[in-house]
């Protein structure tokens, strides 16, 4: 009986301590060297009208801030630091959320405190790299290859414009692919989603691949916003493919949104 009382009070502490309550979410920050007084604004993608609408508006004291608001679901907000150069983006989730503001470079600050905030730090950190490595072999591919190039366009050699095209598309195709290989990693991080969505909205992209990742989601991911969009496109991409025309012959599948 003791031992059920113990478990029972703990379990009453715990939730009596959280700052966060059901549907609410908190964004705890730090802003070292920041005047008192500055603004943080905390804005939010207005599907309508296309743009970041503010949501919410505090002052940094003592070189901290709180924004605490109701939580709906999951989504990419930003954060803007009164004249700073550049948003903060964070996920806002049913949590609290923190964020470490770099006064010097807006684009440094660190955001934690959630599995997927924690991996959103991680993954851009990590894509910065990746991109610095593409653009230094692009250079020397460039570098390498430029006089080959012109003088293949000036001999009208189509393969050889074809092959160091191609060569060079391999290289930019790393970024796309990082991207890609992630979202296959991480069937629990709120990145993989927004990446899906946005391979649906490409022109060219692998729908098979991308249907296999999301049925591999995790479904709290599944039921978001974004969740629902790609969802949404595969039905559609399904739907409409070989779909019979009023004439009696298939009908070739539209390219997914």
């Amino acid at each position: 009986m003791k031992k059920i009382i113990v478990i029972l009070t703990a379990s009453s502490l715990l939730f009596a301590c959280s700052k966060v309550g059901k549907n609410e979410f908190l964004i705890s920050g730090t802003a070292k060297g920041i005047a008192n007084g500055k603004t943080i604004v905390l804005e939010k993608q207005d599907e309508v009208a296309m743009k970041l609408v503010p949501i919410d508006t505090v002052k940094i004291q003592n070189g901290k801030f709180e924004i605490k608001g109701k939580y709906t679901e999951t989504g990419i907000y930003t954060l803007q630091l009164e004249k700073a150069n550049g948003k903060i983006p964070v996920i806002i989730e049913n949590a609290e959320i923190k964020v470490d503001i770099d006064k010097d470079s807006v684009q440094k600050s660190k955001i934690s405190g959630t599995y997927s905030n924690d991996e959103f730090y991680k993954f851009n950190n990590d894509l910065k790299i990746a991109q610095k490595a593409v653009q230094k072999e692009m250079m020397e591919f460039q570098n390498k290859n430029m006089q080959a190039m012109t003088d293949a366009q000036k001999n009208k050699d189509s393969v050889t414009v074809s092959r160091l095209m191609k060569e060079y598309g391999k290289i930019q195709e790393k970024i796309s692919n990082k991207y890609i290989s992630y979202a296959e990693s991480h069937p629990k991080s709120f990145i993989s989603v927004l990446i899906l969505d946005g391979m649906f909205k490409q022109p060219n992209f692998d729908f098979a691949k991308a249907k296999k990742i999301y049925e591999s989601l995790d479904a709290s991911l599944k039921s978001t916003k974004s969740g629902k969009s790609v969802k949404l496109a595969i039905d559609n991409y399904k739907g409409n493919s070989l779909m019979p025309s009023p004439h009696g012959t298939p009908a070739a599948a539209p390219a997914a949104k």
